[in-house]
């Protein structure tokens, strides 16, 4: 391990911290919830513990690393690197830490987790400013409402504010998954037509992002504020025929040949999947909330972990147009995961704990997996002589 190379750009530490986090959080969510592992818990429920630890700990460390990576790729400017960039690690790490027994240092952790956030926001939207790049202001707006929401997470935990910790784990996930939608957009076609090795056309119609950029706000609205509405229900009716639509649109058989794109094809058909089980929650006997681990298990798990093979090995002067092995795997092993969670609970509901125990053990291997696989790459210097 070299610390100039581990510290040079923020999908290093990032990535490695979120790819052993997302085991430890599980093996102790599995822990809590299988074989009674007692919590020291205050204001909190142990659901709502590990859903802010599976968002706020897991999904804003891959978030974290992206940005503070791409960032400086956009505006052709450093985000945070050295001792910066290892501060804003360790507030992160700190937070982890001071939570994974529970609420006994609720305030410490707040803290940490705040200052963590706030860094990344200031790393992130100092280049975009000087370089007045107006295109990428929704990112900051997304950063800055995602800091407000585990803000209300903790003041709801104290008991400073009524229903504060479900609105900042709702407002939470929503954020990060809208996030995942305006990125996926971005990102996917452009990986698409440059890895399938042909020449395709990615269908995008204007209408279509209109569509999106109108439904999905109102979404977001109604599950935060409304949730369980028959609005919501309705707006995402509009989402899973308009993201339909826009994965048709980008869709060519090519993909199928390479994991690294699949993966993206795969976690945006999870996120459908979530839309249409939300749609039809009103009118069948579908378990509450199963949308949600669409959303975050297939989508957001799936997703974060595609983005961080590709990044890893673009970073690192490795070949992205050429999937190791392991990925293929990997991701198969992923999806898996996310149908035991997601459809076995509904044809049979007896052995709920089972599917939970099956889906987070599949988790918790995949994750060991890519963090063994990918660590050595992450810590050590590039393998050409190129900047990152």
């Amino acid at each position: 391990m070299t610390l100039e190379s581990l510290w040079s750009k923020g999908f290093r530490p990032f990535f490695i911290g979120a790819s052993v986090f997302a085991v430890v959080s599980m093996a102790a969510w599995l822990s809590i919830y299988r074989f009674g592992l007692q919590l020291e818990l205050s204001g909190v429920s142990i659901f709502q513990w590990h859903a802010h630890e599976m968002l706020y700990g897991y999904a804003i460390a891959v978030i974290a690393g992206f940005l503070l990576t791409a960032t400086g790729n956009w505006t052709g400017l450093e985000t945070a690197k050295g001792a910066w960039l290892s501060l804003i690690f360790i507030f992160w790490l700190a937070a982890r830490i001071l939570l994974i027994n529970g609420t006994a240092h609720l305030v410490y952790a707040a803290v940490a987790d705040l200052a963590f956030m706030a860094g990344l926001g200031l790393a992130v939207a100092r280049p975009i400013i000087k370089v007045r790049q107006k295109r990428q202001t929704l990112i900051l707006l997304l950063v800055a409402l995602l800091t407000g929401s585990n803000l209300l997470f903790y003041l709801g935990a104290a008991g400073i504010v009524d229903n504060g910790v479900r609105l900042g784990i709702q407002g939470g996930l929503y954020l990060v998954l809208g996030m995942v939608l305006f990125m996926g957009r971005r990102v996917i076609p452009f990986f698409t037509a440059n890895g399938v090795g042909y020449e395709v056309e990615m269908k995008n119609p204007r209408w279509n992002d209109v569509a999106t950029l109108v439904l999905y706000p109102a979404f977001l609205l109604s599950e935060v504020f409304f949730s369980g509405s028959l609005a919501g229900a309705l707006f995402a009716a509009g989402l899973f025929v308009s993201n339909s639509i826009r994965v048709n649109g980008w869709h060519t058989l090519g993909i199928w040949q390479k994991p690294l794109i699949w993966g993206l094809f795969a976690a945006f058909l999870m996120i459908n999947l979530g839309f249409l089980l939300r749609a039809l929650a009103p009118v069948t006997v579908i378990p509450d909330f199963l949308h949600v681990h669409a959303f975050a298990v297939g989508g957001i798990g799936i997703i974060t972990m595609s983005m961080m093979a590709r990044v890893s090995l673009g970073h690192t002067g490795r070949n992205v147009h050429e999937s190791p092995a392991v990925m293929l795997f990997l991701l198969v092993a992923m999806v898996a995961g996310a149908l035991f969670r997601l459809i076995f609970p509904m044809f049979d509901p007896a052995n709920y704990q089972a599917w939970i125990v099956i889906s987070g053990s599949i988790w918790i291997i995949s994750f060991t997996v890519f963090s063994l696989y990918f660590m050595p790459m992450l810590w050590k210097p590039r393998v050409d002589t190129q900047k990152s």
